[in-house]
Formats: structure tokens, C-alpha cells, sequence
């Protein structure tokens, strides 16, 4: 899709394929985030859309957000505009997977991470190395310790360290290691486990796990009790899977 200067947006085969295209660093700058955001919304609203993979092009993922849009007044538009992809891609009616290769550091590990699916290749590398320029990382902060725990994402923060996408992996922070060749097979593995689901039930399943985060149990599960009674049980898939089951036959989903 054009219109973007520092993106690449394509869709096909229900697949939405999103590249950071500011190499060699892929330093996020404002201007890059309002296209990131607004390539978002545009996903949003295309319903045949059943994944996103969130990749990028040059020798990194993502080097994270310009130092310049944190000084002066650009620093108020920039948390803005940085924190609202992610209001996006938890909202997102589809799973999300990462493609990385390189350095994933600061906002690029945040972006990479907040991701369903993180697949990295071996020579990736992350990092939240923002209190050695004397600030923290507030995505991380909020995020990563529902990925990887409080103690794991204290280190990480306090210390600034970067790591390898297999020390990344052991913690849980990346979910797969590939060799750099194998990158594009392996996103394609995920993509043929999705294929076949309906699109409307992997959006609920998705709102299933992401909506009542940090809730306590009972009130967690009363929202997923609500959420497939009044959506779930409303939707024609479900009563066509359970259907097709019984009748010892493939699903037929109308997505909806």
C-alpha cells in the first residue's frame, strides 16, 4: 500500500505484512510512528486481515526512538505517539508475529516484544539500555513483566544489558531462534497454524487473554464468561465448529 515513507504495508492471502523501511538502524522517529500508527488503524479495518507479521529491512529491527524526539518539546508528542502503537497492536482483531534480525534495542525490543509470536534470528539482539542516558523504558516497564517476570524485568532495566536472542529466548522474552535464512520459513510455520481458524474466534480468543490482564481471578473470569456467552456464542463459527465436530466434518467458517 503506498503513502508511507518510512513503511511498507502489503496485504495478501489474509496476511498483513508491516516493514520498517528506515534502515540501516531503523530509528523511530515521530514521523515514523504516525505512519506506524496509521498503518495499524488501516489493518484494523480490513476484515479479511487473519495475522499481522511485523518485520523490517536493513542490518536492525530497531535501534528504538530517536534521542532527539526525547528532549524539549517533542517529548510529549513523541510518548504520544510511541505509546499509541500499542494501544493499536493490543487492539488488534488478529494474532501479531515478529520477524527480527539485528538489533532489537529501547523502543525497537519493546515494539519486537509486544508482539503474540517473536521469531528471531541468531544474531538478534535486545535490550532496554535507557537508564544509561538516564531515563526508563515505560512500555518495558508495564510489559515486560507479564513476558518474562518481576525480577527478570528489573535486571533488564536497572542495568540496561543487551542480550542474545538466545539468552532472550531461555527468559521468554523471544519465543523462537532461527538461523538468519530459516527466518522467513519459520514466520510461515506460525501463519499455517492460523490459516485454517476462523478469524472471528481468534479475535475473541485474543481479547479472551489480553482484556482481563491483571485482574484479579474472579473478576477476570466473570469477563470471559461475559465475553463468550454475549460474543462468542453470538458468532456463526462457533455454532459451526461445534457442528462440524460432532458431524466428523472440516468447518466450514463464514468469519463472523
Amino acid at each position: 500500500m503506498a503513502g508511507y515513507r518510512f513503511l511498507r504495508l502489503e496485504v495478501a492471502d489474509g496476511v498483513a505484512r508491516l516493514v520498517l523501511a528506515r534502515p540501516p538502524l531503523n530509528i523511530l522517529t515521530i514521523e515514523m510512528m504516525e505512519e506506524l500508527n496509521a498503518a495499524l488503524e488501516c489493518v484494523q479495518a480490513l476484515p479479511e486481515v487473519r495475522a499481522l507479521v511485523l518485520g523490517a529491512e536493513g542490518k536492525a529491527f530497531s535501534a528504538g526512538v530517536a534521542v532527539e524526539d526525547h528532549l524539549g518539546d517533542r517529548v510529549k508528542p513523541m510518548l504520544e505517539a510511541f505509546h499509541r502503537i500499542f494501544h493499536l497492536l493490543r487492539a488488534l482483531p488478529c494474532p501479531a508475529i515478529a520477524a527480527v534480525q539485528g538489533a532489537a534495542l529501547g523502543g525497537g525490543s519493546e515494539l519486537a516484544t509486544f508482539c503474540d509470536w517473536v521469531i528471531a534470528t541468531e544474531n538478534a539482539t535486545f535490550g532496554q539500555p535507557e537508564v544509561k542516558v538516564g531515563v526508563f523504558p515505560p512500555i518495558a516497564a508495564v510489559h515486560y513483566p507479564s513476558r518474562i517476570g518481576l525480577a527478570r524485568t528489573l535486571q533488564l532495566l536497572l542495568t540496561g544489558e543487551v542480550i542474545g536472542a538466545k539468552e532472550a529466548e531461555r527468559i521468554g522474552l523471544v519465543d523462537r531462534v532461527v538461523p538468519a535464512a530459516q527466518l522467513p520459513a519459520a514466520v510461515e510455520e506460525v501463519l499455517v497454524k492460523l490459516r485454517d481458524k476462523s478469524r472471528a474466534v481468534l479475535a475473541l480468543t485474543r481479547r479472551a487473554v489480553l482484556d482481563p490482564a491483571g485482574q484479579p481471578f474472579d473478576a477476570a473470569l466473570r469477563a470471559v464468561e461475559t465475553l463468550y456467552h454475549s460474543e462468542m456464542m453470538a458468532t456463526e463459527d462457533a455454532h459451526e465448529g461445534l457442528r462440524a465436530f460432532v458431524e466428523k466434518r472440516p468447518p466450514i467458517w463464514k468469519h463472523r
